[in-house]
């Protein structure tokens, strides 16, 4: 057995050590797995592109990431914190909590790409949120800021990662399909959806305490920090 392409792998870990851009990393490691299992330049080059185009998931991720950085750098979290805090009626908890009844009821009937911590949580979420906040105390400290960056990165994950199982053609839907065949008990995808709709449910649930409690923790720190500077 050839064990020379799995030197790859070495560049990869030494690339990922070093803290070099990920995508030439992977490239690279690519390259010299394939040069070193035999095939010719040309073919490889032609692999990898036939690989990229058929991969539509890393197709919208290279067309919309750009995109988004261009729109940051022109000030759009910025703008974002100025529209939140026009926004009177809009708190902290109801802008997670809504945010998070979307992106579960998208991800239900599989629109998981639509939003997520790249394209909607930094650019969007987490400036409305950071502004929501500073409606509760004007002087927010950095460890205020990062705890609702946090708090609004995981409403994002926790709105899909339950809000997909209850989508049939989801794959992790077909793996629990598989699993439990391989032990002799036949289910169908949509039982499996339906079974997953009262955890859904209950994440969604607890996911708004969790965020009710984190603005009311939020408030008696601002209250306490009040107190000290009267």
């Amino acid at each position: 057995m050839n064990y020379w392409p799995l030197l790859g792998v070495a560049v990869i870990v030494i690339g990922f050590a070093l803290r070099f851009n990920p995508v030439p990393v992977v490239v690279c490691a690519a390259l010299v797995s394939g040069v070193l299992a035999g095939l010719h330049v040309p073919d490889l080059l032609a692999l990898l592109g036939k690989s990229f185009v058929s991969s539509r998931m890393l197709l919208m991720f290279v067309l919309t990431l750009p995109a988004i950085g261009l729109l940051e750098h022109a000030g759009l979290r910025e703008h974002a914190q100025q529209w939140m805090t026009r926004l009177r009626g809009m708190t902290l908890a109801r802008l997670l909590i809504g945010y998070l009844l979307i992106r579960e009821v998208l991800a239900m009937f599989g629109l998981t790409g639509v939003a997520g911590p790249a394209q909607t949580v930094r650019p969007l979420l987490a400036p409305m949120g950071e502004a929501a906040a500073e409606k509760i105390h004007p002087e927010l400290n950095d460890a205020d800021r990062d705890e609702v960056r946090a708090v609004a990165a995981a409403t994002d994950n926790i709105g899909r990662f339950f809000g997909e199982d209850v989508f049939i053609a989801l794959g992790a839907v077909l793996l629990i399909q598989s699993f439990y065949a391989q032990h002799g008990i036949d289910l169908a995808p949509l039982s499996i959806a339906l079974w997953a709709l009262p955890t859904a449910i209950a994440a969604f649930v607890i996911q708004s305490v969790r965020i009710w409690l984190f603005q009311r923790r939020l408030q008696r720190r601002a209250s306490a920090r009040n107190r000290e500077e009267a």
